[in-house]
């Protein structure tokens, strides 16, 4: 079988052609990201595999149809970009529910030492041989509050390495974690006492600019923010007019709203179109990754792994199950009513 794979990054292909030659997948490689432009790439391909910023909306659906494919695999967790209800009897779709949970969690907790500590400025002072310790005067985190939005795997990950620090943990979740120890409040609560916020909730309509400046206005002043997520949780206007305002004390982004022409590539020789993001990374006190919280060696070989078994199981079955297959029908996108999430969407 043959998968057309859309946005191929250097560090995609080692692992994607390790998995696929054990288990007999073939994978053509493109550079370029899937949108209405480039989806006939796919033709003569079984399946196309996209990462968070391809464009899987109702035109390139079609198109992938009328090209034969009958498989979406995403390899991200995330599937906002994709029209599902569109989706629905058209092409099926399946994602990679967990690779590591520790990745991200462990990410945001650099991000934020980094940010707490000022590393940043001493590496780059220290790389000038300035040794001076004027203006890297950190915070603790011991006996801090920080708020989690969203107890997932990933957040109640973080709230372990929280805990570590002796934090205090507070947490909002429509759902909470059953039997966690964790406290939970109401989100109203946890932006007027959190120290720290971090967002590790999916993005939804319901979740969309989550923090605005609504929210910024019932937090503490000096509050940190982390978002390791998915950018649009955050409106950055209002995030920018927050930290001018002094009421946010740090950002620690690894993930921005318009982040799709933007992250994953190399824009050093070049001037940044986006005025927003520019101003950002330019304060002192707000810290930008390029959506890297996932970037492990352990992680990229989980994903391959779940992508290609997810691949394997549609075709062998002769196209009538699916790993972890996205279900529109039920309305449990996730957690469709096959129970071991092997029974097919339509």
């Amino acid at each position: 079988m043959k998968i057309a794979f859309f946005d191929t990054k250097p560090y995609d292909r080692a692992a994607f052609e390790r998995e696929g030659g054990e288990k007999g997948v073939e994978f053509r490689f493109f550079e370029t990201k899937l949108n209405a432009d480039t989806a006939d790439l796919a033709r003569g391909c079984d399946a196309v595999c996209v990462f968070v910023n391809d464009e899987v909306n109702a035109a390139v659906i079609d198109r992938l149809r009328d090209a034969g494919i009958g498989l979406v695999a995403l390899r991200s967790a995330g599937y906002n970009n994709v029209d599902l209800s569109h989706a629905f009897g058209r092409v099926h779709v399946a994602h990679v529910p967990a690779y590591s949970p520790y990745a991200v969690a462990e990410h945001t907790a650099a991000l934020l030492l980094t940010s707490l500590r000022r590393i940043h400025k001493a590496y780059d002072r220290t790389r000038d041989f300035n040794f001076s310790l004027v203006g890297l005067t950190g915070t603790e985190l011991h006996g801090k509050t920080v708020g989690i939005v969203g107890t997932g795997k990933i957040g109640r990950i973080f709230a372990g390495i929280c805990r570590g620090f002796g934090m205090r943990i507070v947490a909002f979740d429509p759902y909470p974690a059953q039997e966690s120890g964790i406290a939970y409040v109401s989100l109203d609560e946890l932006f007027a006492v959190s120290d720290v916020i971090s967002l590790h909730c999916p993005l939804t309509p319901e979740t969309r600019h989550l923090v605005d400046a609504e929210a910024i206005g019932k937090m503490k002043r000096g509050v940190v923010l982390l978002n390791t997520s998915r950018g649009a949780l955050v409106d950055a206007e209002a995030l920018l007019d927050g930290i001018k305002a002094r009421k946010i004390g740090a950002a620690c982004l690894d993930v921005y709203e318009e982040e799709a022409d933007v992250f994953f590539n190399d824009l050093s020789g070049h001037i940044l179109d986006d005025d927003l993001l520019a101003r950002l990374i330019s304060m002192t006190n707000v810290i930008v990754t390029s959506h890297q919280g996932f970037l492990t060696e352990e992680a990229l070989g989980r994903i391959a792994e779940t992508t290609v078994s997810n691949v394997r199981s549609f075709f062998d079955s002769g196209c009538v199950s699916c790993d972890n297959e996205l279900c529109y029908r039920c309305g449990k996108i996730e957690e469709c009513k096959g129970g071991l999430r092997r029974a097919r969407c339509f």
